[in-house]
């Protein structure tokens, strides 16, 4: 098995290890067959794209206990799903994204191009 690659054509980094995230719960926005949503992007989140996600259905800021999930703040970073990352685009709220993190697997979802304008990580 080849290690996975970023968006950029490198090795994919970490993403966060705190708050852990990733479909796998392995810091990094690893992919499969069974990852139905694509948790690909990573992102840097804000309170703004918090407030829309919520709005949208997804609350992700809210603890879950039951899960292990302590709720995220901005400036956490995070494995969104490609789709996610879409939608709070079209609703001009999308997260800063670390493009070294992001699997090369979110471009099947996301244009690089947008991916790139909000890109952390790069000139």
């Amino acid at each position: 098995m080849e290690p996975p690659l970023n968006v950029l054509g490198g090795p994919l980094a970490s993403c966060s290890t705190d708050p852990l995230t990733g479909f796998f719960r392995d810091g990094c926005c690893n992919t499969s067959a069974q990852d139905q949503g694509s948790h690909t992007v990573c992102v840097v989140v804000t309170a703004e794209f918090l407030a829309v996600s919520k709005y949208l259905g997804n609350d992700l800021s809210t603890p879950r206990p039951e899960y292990r999930f302590a709720g995220l703040k901005p400036g956490d970073r995070w494995c969104l799903c490609a789709a996610r990352f879409l939608q709070a685009a079209q609703e001009f709220a999308a997260p800063q994204v670390v493009l070294e993190a992001t699997h090369a697997r979110a471009i099947d979802v996301v244009p690089l191009e947008l991916l790139r304008a909000h890109a952390v990580d790069e000139a």
